[in-house]
């Protein structure tokens, strides 16, 4: 009985290990058909070692058409064989015209890559820019994300890309890291998940190959691994729930390809995560359960760049793509060598060759992909991008905060003042939308007139200080000694990165909206949401300070009601204060069990709160929605009447 329970429990713990049912673009690919096979197995029959070898390498090159970039591409191509190709910067037009020279001189058709996190415009001039990753984790939304990414694909097929290095599925959680920031989706693993793989869902359902990156997960490092080598110094469980958390969402959700990132994790082993076998074979593919196509990151990056035979430990240790090696002919000629001493096995080789084949023909590479040059520019910057973009930027307005219940500003009240830290122009599209709304005046923010600045701030009823310019720091003494009765409201119309030192006067503010840019719709678009006539409902994706963490904000729509400060008419909370203990007492000596005190002042409630119970018997709460049935009214002087409603 004992061996049958054993063997019931591995076998179910053998099915965890094994968990990636085939990969979606696989089985969307044709990838079991006998077509495929026949189509591969002819490749492979045609190939010599070298060749094969070649197919696992994808090379660097910028898209500059001049003759000895095309001698370049010539020379890897012809004379390596390799198995596609990553463009660097450059113009668009340039990429299509070497994509298609490429693709022509090679006998098997090349996988194209790119690397484009935010979009083309990453890389390719006057191509269509989407907002950084960051901004869109601040979107509720999901289906926007899928959305972004099926356009993407678009974009990419249009240029004859099958391969996007993207998403970043790294866990922002170190505001120090100098390399990921605004690339990751923001610091709650569960919300970088989610976004991961909508938007690589929407890849792949466009037809091209997502490749989640940086396994295990590049988020909380302070090293650059462009420059050196990261360690992470954290245990499984902390990993599991952090790092590699993104990840296991989107191997569960079927999703094709990982990059490896160059980082040591001591707690996984001594060798940086893209050379270690226990990594890749081990953690990711035999633990994890991955069956798609794993990439090194690039190689030539000094976090690895200095190990001898590179490539070939990359292979060894799991890798199915090397990109990037700095020499390419030495890197071909190691693997070559390392399969001749029989450190690596042709069979394993060729293994590698079959698997990335099968990716080429499920990708559309059966035959030679053309872009058509004529017309491109139109085709990727056609008007539906333009909206999309928009509703991705208005979806991400995030309202942080609204403690002093300033939101949505009321129209009736004067004597609002709008300080714009930045040039003369930014801003004022937004000052000119609120300024349909509600009465306001304007003061720019000049270091020649501190004292001026400071004497108007004071002496206005309510401050809406709008950023977008990083000389906000010459004006923070100003701000942090604001009085704290005055309600200030900071709109940032810039990104959320340079807004970590605020610290202090996020503390005191009323309310904090991020738009994340200043293009003129959105500056419009807050300033709607901010008078109550528009939607928003983002959320903080990465931490600030002390004072929010991920996942923090407000919705706010025009059904929501502001709360009005007695300030706001004249009058002061400190002394109204004082009814709270006349209220408190009252029940205390049993001259009621309960009440509910409201203050209108010209028809607005400046006062409402309620105290006690029902009953004696301290049942139900007094709430603000309760019915009364009036038996009596006490009028008390205390500078305005108070009606104090007896419950029964």
């Amino acid at each position: 009985m004992k061996k049958i329970i054993l063997l019931y429990v591995l076998c179910i713990f053998g099915l965890s290990l094994y968990a990636q049912q085939v990969p979606n673009v696989l089985r969307r690919g044709g990838a079991d058909s006998a077509e495929c096979r026949e189509w591969v197995e002819k490749q492979l029959s045609e190939m010599s070692l070298k060749e094969k070898i070649g197919q696992l390498f994808i090379h660097t090159v910028a898209p500059l058409n001049t003759q000895s970039n095309r001698a370049n591409i010539y020379n890897a191509v012809k004379e390596y064989k390799v198995g596609g190709l990553l463009f660097s910067g450059g113009q668009v037009g340039n990429q299509a015209i070497l994509t298609n020279y490429a693709q022509e001189l090679s006998k098997v058709p090349l996988f194209i890559a790119f690397d484009g996190e935010w979009g083309l415009a990453m890389r390719l001039k006057n191509t269509p820019r989407f907002p950084r990753n960051r901004v869109l984790g601040c979107i509720q939304d999901n289906q926007l994300l899928y959305e972004y990414g099926k356009e993407v694909a678009r974009q990419c097929k249009e240029i004859g890309v099958q391969i996007n290095f993207a998403p970043v599925a790294d866990v922002d959680i170190n505001p120090r890291n100098p390399v990921i920031n605004t690339r990751s989706f923001g610091g709650d693993p569960k919300n970088v998940a989610q976004k991961v793989v909508a938007y690589s869902r929407g890849l792949e359902d466009g037809g091209v190959l997502s490749v989640a990156k940086h396994f295990p997960g590049h988020g909380d490092t302070e090293v650059d691994s462009h420059k050196a080598l990261p360690v992470l110094n954290f245990d499984r469980a902390r990993l599991d729930s952090i790092e590699l958390y993104p990840f296991k969402e989107v191997i569960h959700a079927g999703l094709g390809g990982i990059m490896a990132g160059h980082l040591e994790v001591p707690e996984l082993g001594k060798n940086p995560a893209s050379l270690s076998a226990h990594v890749i074979d081990n953690l990711l593919c035999r633990e994890l359960g991955f069956r798609g196509l794993v990439f090194t990151d690039a190689l030539e990056m000094k976090g690895v760049s200095q190990n001898e035979n590179l490539c070939a430990k990359a292979l060894k240790a799991g890798n199915d793509l090397l990109l990037a090696p700095r020499n390419l002919k030495r890197e071909l000629n190691g693997v070559l060598e390392a399969v001749k001493s029989g450190w690596l096995s042709e069979k394993e080789i060729t293994e590698k060759c079959r698997k990335v084949l099968t990716y080429k023909y499920a990708l559309g590479l059966k035959t030679k992909p053309h872009v058509q040059i004529s017309g491109l520019d139109k085709r990727l910057n056609r008007t539906e991008v333009a909206e999309l973009i928009s509703r991705l930027q208005k979806a991400a307005i995030t309202v942080v905060n609204n403690t002093g219940g300033v939101l949505p500003l009321d129209a009736k009240l004067r004597g609002t003042t709008v300080l714009n830290i930045g040039k003369p122009s930014s801003g004022l599209e937004f000052y000119s939308r609120l300024k349909q709304y509600l009465p306001l005046r304007r003061i720019m923010a000049t270091s020649d007139s501190m004292s001026a600045i400071r004497k108007e701030l004071v002496n206005s009823q309510r401050v809406i200080v709008v950023i977008n310019s990083n000389d906000y720091n010459k004006y923070k003494p100003i701000l942090e000694k604001l009085p704290d009765s005055l309600p200030v409201v900071y709109v940032y119309l810039m990104p959320l990165k340079t807004m970590s030192d605020m610290e202090v006067c996020w503390k005191k503010a009323a309310a904090v909206v991020l738009g994340h840019t200043d293009e003129l719709e959105i500056q419009r678009q807050v300033a709607d949401v901010m008078a109550g006539r528009a939607v928003a409902d983002g959320r903080l994706s990465v931490a600030v300070s002390d004072l929010f963490k991920p996942g923090d904000g407000v919705t706010m729509s025009p059904k929501v009601s502001r709360i009005y400060k007695p300030e706001d008419y004249g009058m002061s909370s400190a002394v109204l204060k004082g009814i709270d203990e006349i209220a408190l007492e009252g029940i205390k000596a049993k001259a009621y069990p309960g009440c509910q005190i409201l203050i209108l002042k010209d028809g607005v409630p400046v006062y409402d709160k309620c105290f006690g119970t029902f009953t004696y018997e301290k049942s139900k709460e007094v709430e603000a929605d309760n019915l009364y049935d009036l038996a009596s009214m006490t009028k008390t002087n205390y500078r305005h009447s108070v009606g104090c409603h007896e419950t029964v």
